[in-house]
């Protein structure tokens, strides 16, 4: 890793960052002069996401006119795919090649599933039109573009009203011309349709995969620039007069402008920001490896902190692997899975209860929010067990309806079933944390990593700290973290995002034969846009970092491996140290090596941030104070296993708590917009940075 020192002339002021989710919209301001730190939560407004922004900043009690940056991280181009409700979307791509999207890769994940279904294009095959060019292997010209027949085919897409058009002609990762020319004309031929190419995406090779990354930005990209310019235009009118920053599914940020040609770069932009706020975190504290886990109204998501570092991947399968659409980027490696607070539970066929994927979401939102929703929920459950006060919700600002909770769960659970009250609520709880414990697993079981030897999980989002402790044992981890205000996790993990870039180059070369000059010429040709994109931002920043990796594979074999080039390996043109790193990644990736096998080169990769001074962490010295008193609110009724029904449970205002407290189990921790749950034979102590850790005991 290569840091270059900058100097940082800005006068800073304060910063805003909003998270919009399918309940809730948080909202961090940050003054970087006093430090202070404001939050606000308010109910998202699906019909006018823009509205819900302007109610989360208003709950922080901030003028926008008086901040320099804004972090944005939006959930629309996900929704917009996930939801098949994009553009009416037509692809270009070189002739005889218009069938390779829906093709795909021929995988079938379930061998004996007879209803398995491949995945479903986002453009029809009538809306894939040919382009008679071609290019070789090289980059060099095979067959030459005719721009008469441009010129057809933009009559053929007003005729067929066409919103949006990808490009993707064969090979233009080695040469875009072709891209570029085709590009440029149907901007200004049709100024109102959304025009993108392959090339501005991805300059990587797998020509499925490059196709299926260009429609998906075309898809999503006339609802993102809407929204984008919705946005743009409230920051206008409320004088805004910093810079707008969108967060990337890397975990970086690049800005607005970029976001509205790149909209794919956005998809997980959320989650993304809150995976590196616990990175973030581990680095202050000092742990090596932790798990992210966020919680929240609508979904719950993973990602993993191995050694210092969020796991990133190269290709994301939007939907699942099974039915998926492969997007060709960098970005954080997190599994989700449609198990959140609003979830309703409903009778399945047989007489079983299922939990999600559909949400009560923002609106009508679960029964005991009394704004419509009649349907049980996990916050319903929540409630009916003793989990969460009535009267405290959101710091007491929203009252909850226990009698609506319980209306809902009868009629819709207890009289089909047959069950009590309790039972049905400690049963939507443990379905939920099951179908949890498989987003956790997704990164790391599945990627050969045991998830019982981690050093903790980090557990946030609104309904984070509810059901970590129970995610936790299902897994095997002996001990929780709870962040401090885990309800804006995400949105304060923005605060500690940089601008970032990643380029990717495919290049294929026997290890043997690796020219190390023309290697090192790439990653400068990379860097150099990287830093040009980052200075075009007009944001300074405290440095550069620079992080080099190569994709390698064994010769003969499909897929490969990102190996980090230490900057001592490049400088030295050290072959030998090159091939052990790659042998010992497909060792921990795969379980075997083949040392004695020619390897190769596929692809290279430049990561670029540009730092953005951060928060500081504020320790507070351990009181050495043992009495709770001062932070005890009262007691409850909590049913934590159905068998033992409901014991007394005292209650815990987490402001209230010093550096180390600790507490025995049962017990509830209070806070604004969270409630953290300690079993029975747990115990929770209180760090030096306020974080509640708890070590459970094996359930």
């Amino acid at each position: 890793m290569k840091e270059v020192q900058v100097l940082d002339k800005t006068e800073r002021k304060k910063r805003l960052a909003a998270d919009i989710g399918g309940t809730f919209t948080d909202v961090a301001a940050f003054d970087e002069r006093s430090g202070e730190l404001r939050l606000g939560k308010v109910l998202s407004q699906p019909h006018d996401l823009v509205g819900g922004i302007t109610n989360g900043i208003g709950a922080t009690g901030v003028d926008i006119s008086d901040t320099n940056l804004f972090f944005h991280g939006s959930t629309i181009a996900i929704n917009t795919l996930l939801e098949r409700k994009g553009a009416r979307t037509a692809l270009l791509t070189t002739a005889g090649f218009r069938d390779i999207y829906e093709i795909g890769r021929i995988n079938r994940p379930d061998s004996f599933n007879l209803y398995f279904r491949k995945h479903l294009p986002l453009i029809e095959r009538q809306f894939r039109l040919e382009v008679n060019e071609r290019l070789y292997a090289d980059g060099s010209v095979c067959r030459k573009l005719d721009m008469d027949e441009i010129a057809a085919i933009a009559d053929r897409l007003e005729q067929m009203e066409i919103e949006a058009v990808a490009i993707l002609f064969l090979h233009s990762y080695r040469n875009p011309e072709h891209e570029i020319k085709v590009r440029d004309y149907l901007k200004d031929r049709l100024p109102q349709v959304f025009i993108t190419a392959s090339h501005e995406l991805s300059q990587e090779y797998r020509e499925f995969e490059r196709t299926s990354t260009v429609a998906a930005n075309a898809y999503v990209g006339p609802k993102v620039n809407h929204y984008m310019g919705q946005l743009d235009s409230h920051l206008s009118q409320g004088d805004f007069p910093g810079s707008l920053l969108i967060v990337k599914s890397s975990g970086g940020l690049y800005s607005a402008p970029e976001a509205r040609t790149h909209c794919i770069w956005m998809l997980e932009s959320g989650p993304a920001a809150g995976v590196v706020g616990a990175k973030e975190l581990c680095e202050v504290i000092g742990l090596k490896d932790a798990i992210a886990f966020d919680m929240g109204g609508t979904t719950a998501k993973a990602g993993v902190i191995k050694d210092g570092q969020p796991l990133t991947t190269s290709n994301v399968m939007v939907g699942g692997y099974r039915e998926g659409l492969p997007i060709q980027m960098t970005m954080i490696d997190i599994h989700e899975v449609g198990t959140g607070g609003g979830s309703i539970a409903k009778v399945g066929p047989g007489g079983s209860v299922r939990v999600g994927p559909e949400s009560a979401g923002a609106d009508p939102g679960p029964a005991c929010y009394a704004l419509g929703g009649s349907k049980p929920t996990v916050t319903d459950a929540n409630l009916i067990l003793g989990r969460l006060a009535p009267d405290r919700f959101l710091g007491g600002n929203m009252r909850l309806d226990p009698e609506a909770a319980r209306k809902a769960l009868v009629e819709n659970l207890c009289s089909p079933l047959g069950l009590e009250l309790k039972e049905a609520a400690a049963g939507i709880l443990k379905i939920a944390v099951n179908a949890m414990s498989h987003s956790v697993k997704g990164v790391t079981s599945e990627r050969g990593l045991d998830p019982g030897a981690f050093d903790v999980l980090i557990a946030y989002g609104g309904a984070g700290p509810l059901h970590a402790s129970a995610v936790a044992r299902e897994l095997g981890i002996r001990r929780v973290l709870i962040p401090a205000a885990p309800g804006h996790f995400a949105a304060t993990g923005m605060l500690r995002t940089d601008l970032r870039h990643d380029f990717t180059r495919s290049i294929f070369k026997q290890l043997d034969d690796l020219p190390f000059k023309v290697m090192i010429g790439h990653y400068e040709e990379m860097e150099g846009e990287a830093r040009q994109l980052i200075e075009d931002t007009g944001i300074s920043v405290s440095s550069i970092v620079m992080q080099r990796g190569i994709d390698m594979r064994y010769v003969e074999q499909e897929h490969a491996a990102t190996v980090e080039l230490p900057d001592e390996v490049l400088k030295r043109f050290d072959i030998a140290e090159i091939r052990r790193l790659f042998d010992e990644k497909h060792l921990h990736l795969y379980g075997h090596a083949s040392p004695e096998k020619p390897v190769e080169m596929v692809s290279l990769r430049s990561s670029v941030r540009g730092v953005l001074p951060k928060p500081n962490a504020e320790r507070t010295e351990r009181s050495g104070q043992t009495s709770l008193d001062q932070a005890f609110t009262g007691a409850r009724d909590v049913c934590f296993d159905v068998s033992e029904g409901y014991v007394e449970t005292p209650t815990y205002a987490r402001d209230q708590l010093q550096a180390g407290n600790t507490i025995s189990g049962p017990a509830l921790v209070e806070e604004y917009a969270s409630t953290t749950v300690v079993f029975p034979g747990d115990t929770l102590e209180v760090d030096e940075l306020g974080n509640l850790l708890i070590n459970t005991r094996k359930a």
